[in-house]
């Protein structure tokens, strides 16, 4: 019987080069994919993160040249990757149409009382979704210190917009300069004057600065962004009410947006970012007379709804 067939050893020594090339190559190419899917999806820790990556959201503001907003713009780019876009107004009228158009996303320039009496009048259902602050709405003079000092009949003027109007005629009975019709209300306007020590003239809230500078009037209540436009010092402040008050709830300056977006979560996200420090800082620097507040979404909304109820009365 012959032998059985002797088998090969098994080689020994190193495997051949092209074997570890390939498996290389594997080892490459699956690192590669994990990197890039960790990328594609925002990794563990990227500031970009979230549903507003690489988002363009157009808010309609009244102080664009204020330099929070370039604090505000950077960090919505740096911590949510949202590219922010402003339009500036300087007429009080036209942001809230240009929201409901869709020529705007959100809009940030108007108080509660405001807003509320817009939906009223224009039967709209705009809604609050963050807030800023409260401003106090000063009654300015460059001749006089003190409301008493104002002349018999001297010419104060007030913005015309039926809200502002308001809170100004309320502003001038508090300095005891007119009286109003059963005390007055958030929706008194100038025929509710029963008596008066002043000559009180409307004009468009974007005009009460000027006619003051121009000296057509002694004196005039202007809002706060016309006064910081027009170079007005708060020196020149001779009254104001109280912005830190409960009654100063209806004055809150919102972030509103349509109401079919009131939940969306980049344009929640801008309306938080104002609350960052940084922002906070800055804003505080730019405008030191505001009352910073910080309520909910839901808090706001509840607000409106219980004010928009006092429009609808007072227009009935």
């Amino acid at each position: 019987m012959s032998a059985a067939p002797t088998l090969p050893e098994k080689p020994k020594g190193k495997r051949p080069i092209g074997w570890i090339v390939a498996a290389a190559i594997v080892v490459v190419a699956i690192v590669v994919a994990v990197v890039v899917g960790a990328l594609r999806s925002g990794g563990s820790s990227g500031a970009a993160a979230g549903d507003g990556a690489g988002k363009t959201v157009t808010i309609g503001v009244a102080d664009e040249s204020l330099g929070y907003w370039d604090t505000y713009t950077e960090l919505a780019k740096e911590r949510l990757g949202v590219t922010v876009k402003l339009t500036n107004f300087s007429d009080y009228s036209l942001p809230n149409p240009a929201l409901k158009d869709g020529q705007l996303d959100i809009n940030q320039f108007q108080h509660i009382q405001y807003l509320a009496d817009y939906n009223v009048t224009s039967n709209d259902d705009l809604q609050p979704i963050g807030s800023t602050a409260v401003y106090p709405l000063p009654l300015y003079s460059t001749k006089y210190d003190e409301p008493s000092e104002l002349p018999e009949n001297a010419k104060v003027a007030i913005p015309n917009d039926s809200i502002n109007q308001a809170r100004a005629l309320l502003i001038l009975q508090a300095a005891d300069l007119i009286t109003l019709e059963d005390g007055g209300s958030a929706f008194s306007t100038t025929d509710d004057i029963e008596t008066k020590q002043v000559d009180v003239q409307t004009l468009d809230a974007s005009q009460t600065a000027n006619a003051l500078q121009q000296g057509s009037v002694d004196a005039a209540v202007v809002n706060n962004n016309f006064a910081t436009a027009a170079g007005l010092p708060i020196s020149d402040a001779i009254y104001q009410d109280d912005p830190s008050s409960a009654s100063a709830a209806p004055y809150v300056n919102v972030f509103a947006v349509r109401d079919e977006d009131k939940d969306d979560e980049t344009y929640l996200d801008l309306a938080e970012l104002f609350q960052d420090d940084a922002v906070q800082q800055a804003f505080a620097k730019d405008l030191p007379e505001a009352v910073a507040r910080d309520e909910s979404a839901e808090t706001l909304q509840d607000e409106l709804a219980e004010v928009q109820q006092d429009a609808k009365a007072a227009k009935q």
